[in-house]
């Protein structure tokens, strides 16, 4: 491993950080009745680190991506130490914006991390039986 691939993560991380905080707060906008704060948010996300995992051609930087965005959906959607709520509670039996949120930006980040890696022949270069075809 070289310093190179871990100062990669680390700004993968740090990207993941700032989007996951700034899809916190503004996945509660409307319009309306649409939750467009939410769905640019999501598709934000997805397309964020979809676009590192493209990008780097490494499934462990996107992963990075991932947990630094859901990392901060964590924290800021918690109380703050002043007592103050980005993400508020819904009214009992409600599903919120912030609910959807917490958990549609892991299942994203999941299905783009996991989904496997294919060469331009239509093969998978993931798993035991692709790398011994590859040797």
């Amino acid at each position: 491993m070289s310093w190179t691939r871990v100062g990669t993560w680390a700004v993968a991380l740090v990207i993941g950080v700032v989007f996951g905080v700034a899809g916190t707060i503004g996945q509660a906008a409307m319009w309306g009745p649409i939750p467009l704060g939410l769905v640019i948010a999501v598709i934000g996300a997805g397309a964020l680190i979809l676009a590192v995992r493209l990008l780097s051609g490494d499934r462990w930087t996107a992963l990075a991506c991932a947990l630094g965005a859901v990392l901060a959906t964590l924290v800021f959607s918690g109380k703050g130490p002043g007592g103050s709520v980005v993400v508020p509670a819904p009214p009992a039996g409600e599903i919120s914006t912030g609910i959807v949120w917490t958990f549609a930006l892991p299942v994203v980040a999941a299905i783009i991390v996991g989904w496997p890696t294919l060469t331009a022949t239509g093969r998978k270069t993931d798993g035991p039986a692709a790398r011994h075809e590859l040797d």
